[in-house]
């Protein structure tokens, strides 16, 4: 999934540029650290600008005041060898050091150290002009000499092996996410399906094999208490039909006898038509069951959705549905011989659940306009009336989805529409989309798409 990618390469990036954040922190506590070190021995007591100092001021009588001074400030001794290798000059010499050299001692020392003091010489046109420093003040390289091919080929060593460095980091943390990535996506996708109330099968091997494992146990537990509840539910409503079936016949029968009272033949008419909107509401409990379990087999085969919906609103006509309705249908040309894989029964009960909220919510009549159009890849279904609409927050409760356990009131009277979440689930099984709008003395209109398949 896309979110958890991002997830993982916001921290990954994360620890990239703590990286580089760190490096640094090290280079500048490195450069803190070591500046004072190199530029106090890189400056004017360094040994290179020290014997071009003391070779200048250097005279027959030595050297000058000023310059004896600093030697002595930061504990230098100097001294002058001959052509003879004797020593013709010196100043603060220590004792240990002696005053005549070969010329093998001078070319041992004159590379590295003399009696563990870092030497350093200058050749001046009467002799050899040696400075000493301090102990371990310096470090001498006595091998220092490398290979001018060595040389020139150390920048491009160090920026290939960097560039080496920067792409292995890359494909580490590349293949790191892939696999993070493989191994966890099809768990967030399962539980995103889990969250829909539909069975998954992981099977993950390896560290987030318990995860998945756990996941399995989860799906599984819930498909057995969906199939409880729907089983639950089909066999309520099969257990209710027969006793309202003799209800709804013994009121009939009464509400039809001449021979009792006006009073109780209305109030038989009552318990009849109140029995009907009971097995109403059980059948679309029952199918509203079996569709969000996906217990209800959809038997999809071509329809001519214009066929359809004349054929609904003549059986509607014909049925009688009071002169104070009327409904009116209206085709484009382009969705007169569209065909739709559908289960046609399904579609019929949605279009006639919405034709019937719009009858219930106007007593006082309304117009019923049913509408079908087609674009290139879609097909939509309208059922629009023009009686006193919804509210705002009657229209948001509907848009909700509530669980049908919870849709009715004591008086059986659609608290939140199980009619209309009868219409969103078999919308939703045809892989649709409703979208509902509605506004106070407005009328209501209920807009049902479908996918173009066949046309």
């Amino acid at each position: 999934m896309k979110a958890f990618g991002k997830y993982i390469s916001k921290y990954l990036l994360s620890f990239f540029a703590f990286a580089l954040v760190l490096l640094f922190v090290n280079i500048l506590a490195f450069a803190l650290t070591f500046s004072g070190i190199v530029s106090k021995e890189y400056g004017s007591a360094s040994p290179a600008n020290m014997l071009e100092a003391v070779a200048a001021d250097l005279a027959a009588s030595g050297i000058s005041e000023e310059r004896s001074q600093e030697l002595e400030r930061n504990h230098i001794w100097a001294m002058l060898l001959n052509e003879d290798g004797k020593c013709d000059w010196a100043l603060f010499l220590p004792e240990e050091i002696p005053t005549q050299y070969t010329i093998q001692d001078v070319a041992v020392f004159s590379k590295g150290y003399l009696q563990d003091y870092p030497v350093f010489v200058r050749n001046m046109e009467d002799g050899l002009l040696v400075l000493g420093y301090p102990k371990d003040s310096f470090m001498k390289l006595t091998g220092n000499y490398f290979p001018v091919r060595a040389i020139r080929l150390f920048p491009l060593f160090v920026t290939g092996i960097l560039a080496i460095d920067i792409l292995l980091l890359f494909l580490v943390y590349y293949f790191s996410k892939r696999k993070i990535s493989k191994n966890t996506e099809p768990i967030m996708a399962s539980i995103k399906t889990l969250s829909t109330g539909k069975p998954v099968a992981l099977s993950i091997q390896g560290e987030l094999s318990e995860i998945a494992n756990s996941v399995n146990q989860a799906s599984q537990v819930l498909s057995r208490q969906n199939q409880a509840c729907a089983n639950w539910i089909s066999g309520v409503s099969h257990d209710i039909r027969t006793p309202l079936s003799m209800i709804m016949g013994y009121a009939g029968r009464i509400a039809c006898d001449n021979t009792a009272n006006g009073n109780i033949q209305q109030e038989a008419e009552i318990i009849r038509a109140q029995s009907a909107k009971i097995k109403d509401l059980v059948q679309d409990l029952n199918l509203v069951s079996q569709l969000e379990y996906e217990m209800q087999p959809l038997h999809k085969e071509p329809v001519r959705l214009s066929k359809l919906l004349r054929s609904y609103a003549a059986d509607l006509l014909n049925t009688g549905i009071g002169p104070k309705y009327s409904v009116e249908v209206e085709i484009s040309s382009d969705a007169e011989t569209v065909v739709m894989e559908c289960d046609a029964r399904l579609i019929s009960r949605a279009i006639n659940n919405l034709v019937q909220n719009s009858i219930n919510h106007n007593p006082q009549g309304c117009t019923i306009s049913l509408f079908l159009a087609c674009s290139d890849t879609a097909i939509s279904l309208t059922v629009v009336d023009n009686g006193v609409g919804l509210s705002a927050e009657k229209l948001r409760e509907l848009g909700e989805k509530p669980h049908y356990m919870e849709s009715t009131d004591e008086r059986l009277d659609l608290r939140h529409g199980l009619g209309l979440l009868l219409v969103r689930q078999i919308v939703e099984a045809h892989s649709g989309a409703m979208k509902m709008e509605s506004a106070p003395q407005s009328g209501y209109k209920a807009v049902l798409t479908f996918q173009k398949a066949i046309s």
